[in-house]
């Protein structure tokens, strides 16, 4: 049984503002009728006892330690910059402050 119509994919489609042609809402309306078929079959399991968790694995942070490394020199870092006063970067004011 097909959870899913061909309106209801026109339907997402629209918030989403997508145009799909024909073809490729036959083809979302079978994959996202697969989808739901699976989410039943996990509503089926018996999750009473397990904690609810953020991920399957365990996380770690992946940060890289902070390296005093070799940096520009104020030349260079303004050479290819388009306005400077030659000691700083010159941008357009965002904020009027009076």
């Amino acid at each position: 049984m097909t959870k899913i119509t061909k309106a209801d994919v026109e339907y997402v489609a629209a918030l989403a503002q997508l145009s799909l042609d024909e073809v490729t809402k036959e083809r979302l309306v079978g994959e996202l009728s697969d989808i739901l078929s699976y989410m039943d079959k996990l509503n089926e399991l018996d999750t009473r006892d397990i904690e609810p968790m953020m991920h399957v694995l365990p996380m770690t942070n992946v940060y890289r330690d902070d390296v005093v490394g070799p940096s520009l020199d104020r030349e260079t870092a303004l050479m290819n910059a388009p306005k400077t006063d030659g000691e700083y970067f010159l941008v357009p004011r965002i904020l009027d402050i009076e």
